[in-house]
């Protein structure tokens, strides 16, 4: 048996959970989300605010998408309760970002601006940078989608990921750089 699938999921009071033919819908206060699950090896169940994912076979397939459609249900009822977030620091001389509306414009080095839309249900906002740690200009991410949000980060990031010479680029807040030497001169 599963250890993460079998663990049951409760449901905070403002949530709503509907269970319908493979899909399970939450809804909250930071918005609705749908899960889809596979019906011919997945049973949930809604009892008394609490959720159970249980398996109707023990097939190698089963056992896989066990636990995580359990993991994808506790992070959508997670999301609409809480949110997620996600925040991106700019290291570099005149490397900058703004948000207008729901479009970051961020000014990485090259020729021309790199404009970014934020997807439907991600918020995007910038701050000045925590002393201490290098960085000019923060990014957030917020949304109730964790999926939406990791990847609306790792495409930021990509814009300019960071130089392992001089450490110019966006990075996550925690990412380590694996610095490099550079060339060493003749003497």
């Amino acid at each position: 048996m599963s250890r993460v699938g079998a663990t049951p999921i409760p449901v905070p009071q403002g949530v709503e959970v509907a269970i319908n033919a493979g899909e399970v819908v939450v809804k909250g206060p930071k918005g609705n989300l749908g899960v889809p699950f596979d019906t011919t090896h997945l049973e949930v169940q809604l009892e008394d605010n609490i959720v159970q994912v249980q398996r109707k076979s023990e097939e190698k397939f089963a056992r896989s998408l066990h636990g995580l459609i359990r993991s994808l249900i506790a992070n959508a009822v997670t999301g609409v309760t809480e949110g997620f977030s996600k925040k991106l620091d700019i290291f570099g001389v005149g490397y900058r970002a703004e948000v207008q509306g729901k479009q970051l414009t961020m000014q990485l080095g090259y020729s021309h601006p790199v404009v970014y839309a934020a997807p439907e249900g991600v918020e995007l906002s910038t701050e000045d940078a925590v002393s201490g740690s290098g960085a000019q200009i923060r990014i957030l991410i917020h949304g109730a989608d964790k999926q939406q949000v990791g990847q609306a980060a790792a495409d930021i990031r990509s814009k300019r990921k960071p130089d392992p010479y001089k450490g110019k680029g966006v990075r996550y807040e925690d990412e380590i750089i694996h610095w490099k030497a550079g060339k060493s001169g003749v003497a």
